[in-house]
């Protein structure tokens, strides 16, 4: 009998059984409705029993619809876990590849991979440097940690991981005059002159990256303002003196990916594990500089 039935068959009779129409059954098969009525008919025939009862326009399952509906449901059941352990077992063991900002990655994301490595969560990381918008499918990429300052699309799956927090520091022999500002936030000035006037009147020195501005103000060219993620060494090791903590412009970072997190447990746990290490981070700075995460 089984080398003669159709799973095709039973899909189709499933989703008639469950939704009680033939119509709606079709529109979430995205098939004709005949096409579904012959697989019914067909299912049928080769049953030799009717699996509804035809009563005006409603379909009613007979008793032996009924038990073939159970049966069906249990298989299915079973079909979808299956699946999900065939895809998970696929990702075992193999590297998540991740698109992450280059001075997070530097200053914050690296000197923590041998902790997550220790952890022995089955899987490694491949960490790419990047910003911005994103091609999963061409630049191969799992998940990328970007800030919400542009459009990723519907058809990107997010996920928030903590907000954005900043200090306005300076190091022992900065000069005073001088604010080193990074170019790769182009709101950035206009968010300054905005809520602190004071500071953006300052002589401005722009340099590409954070990291740049971060080097140049440990060398004595000036203040920066700098997310606290780039220079918690700094901080920790008295490297730098906040002279003001920033948060001013609402943004957060987010994990992103091409479908959904949940269906791959990597994507799971290294996101869980994220936010728990961007939060302990931010607690910690703010908290050994007496600010709370609202004060400006």
């Amino acid at each position: 009998m089984i080398e003669r039935l159709s799973l095709n068959s039973l899909k189709f009779f499933y989703y008639v059984a469950i939704e009680g129409s033939v119509t709606i059954a079709a529109e979430r098969l995205y098939v004709t409705q005949s096409a579904v009525s012959r697989q019914i008919k067909n299912l049928e025939d080769l049953l030799n029993v009717a699996l509804f009862e035809r009563k005006n326009k409603s379909l009613i399952l007979t008793a032996e619809g009924r038990v073939l509906l159970d049966c069906c449901q249990h298989v299915f059941n079973q079909l979808d876990h299956c699946i999900i352990s065939i895809k998970q077992q696929k990702y075992k063991n193999n590297n998540l590849i991740i698109s992450c900002e280059p001075t997070i990655s530097m200053k914050w994301l690296i000197p923590r991979m041998v902790k997550f490595n220790e952890l022995d969560f089955g899987f490694g990381i491949t960490l790419l440097t990047g910003g911005g918008p994103l091609d999963f499918q061409n630049q191969d990429i799992d998940l990328a940690i970007r800030r919400n300052d542009f459009a990723w699309g519907d058809h990107i799956f997010s996920s928030k991981i903590i907000d954005e927090f900043m200090f306005m520091v300076n190091s022992n022999q900065q000069s005073a005059s001088n604010l080193l500002l990074s170019t790769s936030r182009p709101k950035f000035k206009n968010y300054l002159a905005k809520e602190y006037p004071e500071i953006s009147k300052l002589n401005t020195i722009e340099l590409d990256h954070f990291y740049l501005c971060i080097e140049a103000c440990l060398s004595g060219l000036g203040q920066t303002i700098v997310s606290g993620f780039m220079i918690e060494h700094e901080l920790d090791h008295d490297f730098f003196q906040v002279e003001k903590y920033l948060n001013f412009d609402d943004s957060a970072y987010y994990l992103l990916a091409s479908s959904s997190i949940e269906e791959d447990n990597r994507k799971v746990i290294f996101r869980d594990w994220l936010i728990k290490e961007m939060q302990q981070t931010q607690q910690n700075l703010l908290n050994k500089f007496g600010y709370t995460a609202h004060d400006q």
